[in-house]
């Protein structure tokens, strides 16, 4: 199995390095036109309006939230790093910055993100920070994120300046710096409150009450996933969430594959069901059940789990596991596409308390460079959801205003 899954790098790397070769890209067509703010404006609202149109629920399996889930409780991992870095980024800020970045922790800002380079963000960005603010909204990623996770989001954030040198210097659109923080509610012990991180391929929505997180949405991805050239060539991101995908399913015996690939052969489409805007997404457990996994293969599974969930802090990573733990019998996995090195495919992790999407996707910002038809390994997508009316933390908020009312803030 581990000379398949390097295999599987290998390959990878070599069809990395042959779609992006500068050289064999010289009879390709010219990369797109760049577009005027009043598109990039107008795009936006075309997505925002009908997305925010249908009011928050979840994603659910059945569309009935399934109540009981979770509960305002303690955890014993304390959230005062991220709250002193929210402080310290806050106090970085001049007033009319504070004033672009504070919302209630009601606000429907939570709900406005995308993955997509168009879309018009709110907050302050790190493109217009100063070298102190752009540390301090580090220091608040650092404070919120594992190692891992904050390795990840900056390596997301490099290759986004690839594309963009891809795309003939459309910094316009990409580049390292076109992200957006925004903070929800003002940092405290005691009150709900939280913050976002958005931009192209990494979008992080981290709600905080009392010692308690949840870190979801969080879409992460990348367009190229290994930089061949330009100021950033050698990074790479999204390898082990590929390859230990593939291990998995490589792993299980015909008797489960059976099950759980619903779909064999060439992936020709873009599969992720629940990225921007899907928020109130029905979805059926579907695939292979844990149960029907062997002991070694549960912890196969788990640590496929943990790659996404470790994405967030040590400490509060174990919370969200153990809760993942409890319902491993609930879990589901189904995979479509090929299972041979070098493949594309789509897989989910499914259970009551958690969501884990990835896809292989056509090109986009280098349909210039690869065939546009055709999903690519040069291009992942990942996103992890808290099914049953709890992303954005949503489910925490509306048990602590039964207590606590803010009617300003519903």
């Amino acid at each position: 199995m581990k000379r398949l899954v390097l295999y599987a790098v290998v390959c990878g790397a070599i069809m990395v390095a042959v779609a992006l070769d500068p050289v064999r890209s010289q009879s390709r067509p010219p990369a797109p036109p760049k577009r005027p703010p009043e598109v990039l404006q107008r795009l936006s609202l075309e997505a925002e309006t009908p997305g925010l149109a249908d009011p928050f629920r979840g994603i659910t399996a059945s569309g009935q939230v399934e109540p009981g889930l979770f509960s305002i409780t303690s955890t014993g991992v304390s959230t005062a790093p991220v709250r002193a870095a929210a402080d310290a980024f806050l106090a970085s800020l001049t007033a009319p910055q504070r004033a672009r970045t504070l919302k209630p922790v009601g606000d429907p800002e939570w709900r406005k993100w995308m993955n997509q380079s168009f879309y018009v963000r709110d907050g302050v960005g790190f493109l217009e920070m100063s070298p102190a603010q752009r540390e301090a909204a580090f220091g608040l990623l650092r404070a919120g994120l594992s190692a891992r996770g904050l390795t990840q989001t900056r390596d997301i954030m490099r290759l986004n300046e690839t594309l963009a040198e891809l795309n003939d210097g459309n910094f316009d659109e990409l580049g390292e710096w076109r992200y957006y923080l925004t903070v929800m509610g003002t940092p405290s012990a005691t009150e709900p409150w939280g913050w976002q991180f958005d931009g192209h391929h990494a979008v992080i929505n981290y709600f905080v009450l009392g010692d308690q997180v949840v870190m979801s949405p969080h879409f992460a991805g990348s367009e190229p996933v290994t930089a061949t050239s330009g100021k950033y060539k050698g990074t790479s991101v999204m390898q082990d969430e590929q390859n230990q995908g593939l291990a998995f399913v490589n792993a299980l015996s015909p008797e489960q594959r059976a099950k759980a690939i619903l779909r064999s052969g060439d992936k020709s489409e873009d599969l992720n069901l629940t990225e921007a805007w899907k928020d109130n997404v029905v979805l059926d457990y579907s695939g292979l059940p844990a149960t029907a996994l062997s002991a070694s293969q549960r912890e196969q599974l788990l640590n496929l789990i943990g790659l996404y969930v470790g994405a967030m802090d040590d400490g509060h990573a174990r919370v969200k596991m153990a809760e993942v733990r409890a319902r491993l019998d609930r879990t589901w996995f189904a995979w479509v596409g090929r299972t041979d090195p070098g493949s594309v495919f789509y897989y989910r992790v499914h259970s009551p308390v958690v969501l884990i999407e990835f896809d292989h996707q056509k090109p986009i910002g280098t349909r210039h460079l690869l065939n546009p038809a055709t999903p690519t390994v040069q291009h992942i997508h990942t996103v992890v959801r808290t099914p049953n009316g709890n992303d954005y933390g949503k489910d925490l908020l509306r048990q602590h205003y039964l207590t606590h009312p803010h009617p300003s803030d519903r």
